[in-house]
């Protein structure tokens, strides 16, 4: 995702351990694209998210029971279009919504769901919600005049239920598992999977074609790269990355090679007594360079700061 000329400040004021070069926020709206649902498997579909930044991959999953939806996009606009979608596929109840995370592209829409939708994510998600909903509103808001517009009448929506690393539900006809491994992209990410078809929801913990974010001291490289390493040794067939196109597992290994080589080589030069700056410095150009085709380089900056203080923990 690509910021305002204000990301810095904004970063500062949410407790980021590092600025970020930005550039001119996006000249369109992130509005979910009606019309282009696919199916990727019996019962489940996908609304991509069309590289458009700040929209994200929106799930739907279809039991004999009725529906659960992963993620709303920005804002009830946004949301209304994802039930919108929902109802070209099913007139079942829709009786869950998983938001993957707390930031606004990803659950700012609860509000637009029916009152006896169960909205259920972990423990951690909610607390820090509760903790950074307002700022968040208030950061996003600030990129353009759009983003403000889809967020101005956004309503938080605390959560029905909540679970601490596991909840398991059955929509009738097929398993689901909600999962928290611990703080990665943010401190509360949750990802859903269905074990029968082998499919996983990853949110941004799973980012394909994109840098990976971490956006404020709530991240963790460390237990990211872990959380990896638990995905790939489950039996996953498709992977719904939070943003970019929908594939196979593999697309786990260049994400985790990249989080893995930046940590080794941060905490090289940290322990030959370089400074913040100075790792910035050296390693922003190589693996701008390395990594080419992905999107958003500016965070790299981000990823080397958390890096670089998890190695003088």
């Amino acid at each position: 995702m690509r910021w305002v000329a204000a990301f810095a400040i904004g970063l500062l004021a949410l407790g980021a351990v590092v600025k970020v070069s930005v550039a001119q926020a996006p000249p369109v709206p992130p509005l979910v694209k009606p019309g282009f649902t696919t199916k990727i498997a019996e019962n489940v579909y996908v609304i991509p998210d069309h590289d458009v930044r700040l929209v994200p991959n929106i799930g739907i999953l279809v039991g004999q029971n009725g529906i659960l939806v992963v993620d709303t996009g920005m804002g009830p606009k946004n949301a209304e279009t994802v039930l919108g979608e929902v109802r070209k596929i099913s007139n079942k109840p829709i009786l869950y919504l998983a938001i993957t995370h707390m930031h606004p592209e990803h659950g700012m829409g609860a509000q637009s769901f029916p009152s006896e939708t169960k909205v259920i994510y972990a423990e951690a998600q909610k607390k820090e919600l509760a903790d950074k909903a307002e700022r968040f509103i208030k950061f996003f808001s600030g990129f353009s005049p759009q983003i403000a517009e889809l967020l101005k009448p956004v309503r938080i929506v605390q959560p029905t239920e909540t679970f601490q690393s596991e909840a398991r539900l059955n929509l009738g006809g097929f398993p689901v598992q909600l999962l928290h491994f611990g703080a990665s992209h943010t401190r509360g990410d949750t990802l859903i999977y269905l074990p029968e078809q082998g499919i996983i929801f990853a949110g941004d913990v799973v980012v394909n074609g994109w840098f990976p974010i971490m956006p404020d001291n709530d991240s963790s490289g460390k237990n990211w790269i872990a959380t990896l390493e638990k995905l790939k040794g489950m039996k996953l067939k498709t992977v719904v990355p939070g943003h970019g196109p929908v594939g196979q597992p593999t697309m786990i290994d260049p994400l985790q090679t990249y989080l893995t080589t930046l940590r080794s080589e941060v905490t090289t030069l940290q322990k030959q007594g370089k400074s913040q700056e100075e790792v910035v410095s050296a390693l922003t150009p190589v693996f701008k360079e390395r990594y080419g085709t992905w999107k958003d380089n500016q965070w790299l900056k981000n990823a080397i700061g958390r890096f670089y203080a998890e190695a003088t923990m």
